[in-house]
């Protein structure tokens, strides 16, 4: 078996560390004897993008994301569309969650349209929404809990057609208001956790590379690893969350 992995705009798109996700996939695949190549594409950069099974977009600044526009849109976002609605397998972080939403409305009344892949928009609010966070994945996504960062003034609002990637157990998630975190559309996962959120998120990682996999292969099952650090940075990252009073530095 084999998974070739785009790390789309890997330079401008990688907010706190962003890329480390890349580096999970690879090597929780690796581990298992199973072959992985990572390309990096750029801005002006034209690829066959459908050719790949699995993307990866991470967060940015808002002047990043502006710059990114016109290339998203007319060089790259025609094939990023085909390879969504063929199934193959996404993940998009902050910014790179956005983006793949209609439009983005700045508090001044400024709508940037990104690619409209996935039906949700956001709009910009005065307070940023920021710290360690938790949310419970939902229905076909499991129901295990995720830990990550969250930093961002957008509010994110789905679509009929689009289900939460997870409720929010404390933090804010899309928009601070319906307890949702993230989208589901297809086999696309979009979140606004970084950290980077899949090292101490495995059973997530898994996830993802499991529905790659059956996308491509018919069916997978994946080796289990040896993942008590990850399991234990995972389980201290929550508690923190959940009962900060463990922690009295943090008073």
């Amino acid at each position: 078996m084999e998974l070739k992995i785009c790390h789309l705009y890997p330079d401008a798109l990688n907010l706190y560390g962003d890329r480390g996700n890349i580096l999970c996939l690879k090597k929780r695949l690796e581990w298992r004897g199973i072959n992985c190549s990572v390309d990096s594409v750029g801005i002006g950069e034209i690829n066959a993008l459908t050719s790949f099974d699995l993307f990866f977009i991470g967060g940015g600044q808002d002047f990043d994301q502006e710059i990114l526009l016109e290339d998203l849109r007319l060089r790259k976002g025609r094939q990023i569309r085909s390879a969504l609605e063929e199934g193959k397998t996404f993940l998009c972080i902050c910014g790179g969650y956005q983006m793949m939403g209609h439009y983005y409305k700045t508090q001044e009344g400024h709508v940037c349209k990104f690619l409209g892949a996935i039906d949700f928009y956001t709009v910009g609010g005065k307070k940023r929404m920021i710290g360690n966070y938790a949310y419970r994945l939902r229905d076909d996504s499991g129901e295990d809990t995720i830990v990550g960062f969250e930093n961002h003034s957008g509010r994110t609002y789905l679509g009929n057609n689009v289900r939460p990637l997870g409720t929010v157990l404390k933090g804010f998630g899309n928009n601070g208001e319906d307890k949702t975190e993230g989208a589901r559309y297809k086999n696309a996962f979009c979140t606004y956790s970084h950290g980077p959120v899949l090292p101490k998120n495995p059973v997530f990682a898994d996830l993802i590379l499991k529905t790659a996999l059956t996308r491509k292969y018919g069916s997978c099952s994946l080796e289990p690893l040896q993942d008590d650090f990850e399991s234990q940075a995972h389980d201290a990252a929550l508690r923190q969350v959940l009962h900060p009073s463990w922690f009295p530095w943090k008073k």
